[in-house]
């Protein structure tokens, strides 16, 4: 147990602010600081710290408490190990009896798997420096690679004996049982006895964020055709290693520091940039990237600059699952090292600031890089030039900002000789269809219920309404959480309620429309954050929002009188409020939205369409326009004839 005074003193000593930065890149907002929340997935910060009252918040998934309470969730941790773990970070000495076998007994799996890995840690580390075998085949290693004693101890590098159960059996006569060996993967267990799985490697610890070991990597020093060069810890409950980026434990503050993360392949790539004097850097350790490693990264930064070797093949199979970084909304650039170089030998050859400079001169945005670099072997041959472009195409189309789209789009357009609206066109098409496979809207069982196709052309486009703009957003205020409708796919699935946020996100995202109103664009992305995360939004967010015409918005949306309809029936009248009628009133709203855009779009195509005859305009550009008016206009009668209303003539 930790007595009272000494817990008193952590509790005082502990800054919420520090804690908290050591897991979130937090950014000032007027008295408090706000961050992405590290419980859930969010696009849109709403993670708040305040340091007067010493308390963090989570506006999405309700999360809260004070430091103590943020090192248990995070890490997992029971409350006298997150008591431990803020003495060590503030250097409070903490006095404890030792536990006895029956507590060691009752620590949970988890627990005892951190306890093994952390003796294991410390054993590959004496065999390093202090064995004959060690310091002879392993340290020698390392001096050869260029390592300095203080990275060696820095990264905590290691050695595993080449003997078949030497480690196993000095864990097990310090009495580290067998059952937590083999789950982490440092024993292998076979019929025919024991096996130290990293037996004649050179070990590299692969720390947690709060710097425990959780697994381990291993490079074979010997030639064996059979073993693989590196082998990892296998998964296990405290390692995953898609989750896990090595070297983040010590890179997270340069990164949060630098707002900049270097991301390369290898263990070695890591140290030596560290060794350099750069310490914003990871690796995938040779791994395809996962979601969880990006938004890891994004936690610390939304700027990630990606270091490959000069080996073209290489470069082009890892550009595949590059997309799934600027799906998550990073600023992705590439650096291409000169033929022959890695980063780890790039770094030992140069100087912190020669490195700094050298990265700063040749990394290139990922989208230009993709480009040039297979558009070489494309552009003399017509299909491998239309497949270059559908890969392109697909790249941008993942990338969730319309500005950074739109930046793109022209840049490609550019470089491939290709007219932005046909680019434009097969985007807007992808994204459609992405959306449709992940939102389902237009399968409703209530006859009355009518939904708001047909759709917008896609060459409509820059068509600004503000007053339709402002009604939307004024719904979605008032009413994104109610239930618009019900619908069930088939017989045997359960009844789907759709929320107005959902069907209102829907309509205008399949059509690929955007608010041009900044205000009321910032207001429509953070529902569409909300509804990707699976969080409600309730008026409060925007009331209390930390941009302030956001909150005046609001307020002055959300104190708005309405005018009640009264519908007369049978034994009197009946008064109907806004919230009775929303089958009605938000299609119709979407629908007339639509409708004026599209009638906007008539007028200034009606305008060119005068002035092309007026002028010595060709045949062609004067038939793309007509039929761009006789589209728009079939749109706006195929809506009025829906609804009711009287058509163009």
């Amino acid at each position: 147990m930790i007595d009272y005074s000494t817990v008193q003193r952590i509790i005082d000593t502990a800054e919420i602010t520090e804690v908290v930065q050591d897991f979130v890149n937090l950014k000032k907002r007027g008295v408090n600081y706000l961050g992405l929340c590290p419980f859930h997935n969010e696009k849109t910060p709403s993670f708040t710290v305040s340091p007067s009252k010493g308390i963090y918040k989570c506006f999405g998934c309700g999360k809260g408490g004070n430091a103590v309470n943020f090192i248990m969730e995070h890490e997992h941790l029971s409350y006298p190990e997150a008591l431990k773990y803020l003495a060590k970070k503030y250097n409070i000495e903490v006095v404890e009896k030792e536990l006895t076998p029956e507590e060691i007994k009752e620590q949970n799996e988890r627990d005892s798997l951190l306890v093994v890995t952390k003796y294991a840690n410390s054993y590959f580390q004496d065999k390093l420096h202090n064995n004959t075998d060690g310091r002879a085949i392993g340290l020698s290693y390392f001096k050869e690679r260029g390592f300095r004693d203080e990275v060696i101890k820095k990264f905590e590098l290691g050695y595993s004996l080449d003997v078949r159960d030497s480690f196993t059996i000095a864990a097990k006569e310090k009495g580290y049982k067998i059952e937590f060996l083999e789950k982490t993967g440092l024993t292998i267990v076979k019929d025919n006895g024991v096996y130290d799985r990293f037996r004649g490697r050179v070990i590299f610890p692969i720390h947690s964020l709060s710097g425990n070991v959780i697994g381990f990597g291993g490079r074979i020093l010997k030639k064996d055709a059979k073993a693989a060069k590196y082998l990892n810890s296998p998964e296990s409950d405290i390692y995953h290693k898609s989750r896990v980026l090595y070297g983040m434990y010590f890179a997270k503050k340069s990164i949060t520091q630098l707002d900049k993360c270097y991301l390369v392949e290898g263990y070695t790539d890591v140290i030596s940039m560290h060794q350099s004097g750069i310490e914003n850097v990871v690796a995938s350790s040779g791994t395809s990237l996962t979601v969880e490693q990006i938004r890891l990264i994004k936690r610390f930064t939304p700027n990630v600059t990606i270091i490959y070797d000069g080996d073209p093949a290489g470069i082009k199979a890892s550009l595949r699952g590059i997309d799934l970084v600027l799906e998550q909304g990073l600023n992705v650039k590439v650096l291409l090292l000169p033929e022959g170089e890695d980063p780890d030998s790039f770094a030992k050859s140069h100087s912190a600031s020669e490195l700094v400079e050298f990265i700063e001169e040749n990394e290139q945005d990922f989208i230009t890089f993709k480009t040039r670099l297979l558009f070489n072997d494309a552009k003399n041959d017509p299909v491998k030039r239309a497949n270059l472009i559908t890969d392109i195409v697909r790249s941008i189309a993942v990338i969730p900002e319309t500005i950074v789209r739109t930046v793109y789009i022209k840049e490609c357009s550019s470089i491939l000789n290709i007219d932005e609206k046909v680019l434009y066109g097969e985007i807007n098409k992808i994204r459609r269809r992405n959306f449709e496979k992940e939102y389902k809207r237009n399968i409703s069982p209530d006859e009355n219920f009518k939904t708001a196709s047909p759709t917008v052309p896609s060459f409509v486009d820059d068509v600004y309404s503000e007053a339709q703009e402002k009604e939307i957003i004024r719904l979605l205020l008032h009413y994104a959480e109610n239930v618009l409708y019900t619908y069930q796919e088939d017989k045997y699935d359960e009844p789907r309620n759709v929320k107005v946020s959902e069907y209102i996100i829907s309509e205008i995202l399949n059509d690929d429309l955007e608010f041009k109103n900044l205000i009321y664009k910032q207001i429509f992305q953070e529902y569409l954050d909300a509804l990707n995360s699976d969080k409600a939004l309730d008026d409060k967010h925007f009331i209390y929002h930390s941009d302030p015409e956001i909150s005046k918005l609001a307020a002055d949306l959300l104190s708005t009188s309405y005018t009640l309809s009264k519908i007369f029936k049978k034994g009197g009248v009946h008064i109907e409020t806004e919230d009775m009628k929303l089958k009605q009133i938000v299609p119709e709203t979407i629908i007339a939205y639509k409708r004026k855009i599209l009638e906007i779009a008539q007028s200034h195509v009606k305008e060119k369409l005068k002035e092309a005859q007026s002028k010595d305009t060709s045949s062609e550009e004067f038939n793309k326009l007509q039929k761009e008016f006789m589209q728009i206009t079939s749109v706006i009668n195929a809506i009025s004839k829906d609804r009711g209303w009287v058509a163009f003539k």
